[in-house]
């Protein structure tokens, strides 16, 4: 890469379904987006991966965050309530990218400052062809803030 060209994007994804991850990989995988993507599997280390603590000292900031709701020990609204009360961290862009189309879901995703609300299509073509454009709209139309 040049000296001009863009850092990739880091993308968080947190999610406790396996498939579901993996889908999700797969699917940013067939774009051209540079880009690099860290998982994990509930909440509390989503938390831990966003604050550099524990396991994922070594952790770095990403771009955006692919969040699902519902998930173990913490779940993808109290990450969400976390994330944007903490002032280090809530200008990074969350997705909610979950299986529930629930109004409450929805409403309260938006309530506390999701930056958009997306439900994983049930059909594989479907649920690819989303997560690209998501990985499109965030890795070449938006201006991301930049990483502190």
């Amino acid at each position: 890469m040049g000296v001009d060209s863009p850092q990739p994007v880091r993308i968080l994804v947190v999610d406790d379904d396996p498939g579901d991850v993996l889908m999700i990989e797969e699917a940013l995988a067939d774009s051209d987006v540079d880009k690099i993507i860290d998982v994990v599997s509930d909440g509390e280390e989503a938390m831990e991966f966003l604050r550099a603590e524990g396991r994922h000292e070594q952790a770095r900031r990403p771009d955006v965050i692919l969040l699902d709701l519902n998930m173990p020990r913490m779940d993808g609204r109290q990450v969400l309530g976390a994330v944007k009360q903490d002032e280090d961290l809530r200008t990074i862009p969350i997705v909610v990218l979950t299986t529930s189309n629930a109004d409450t879901d929805i409403v309260g995703s938006y309530t506390l400052q999701a930056n958009a609300y997306v439900t994983k299509p049930i059909d594989l073509d479907d649920f690819n062809d989303v997560v690209r454009r998501i990985d499109e709209f965030f890795g070449r139309v938006v201006v991301l803030p930049k990483r502190t």
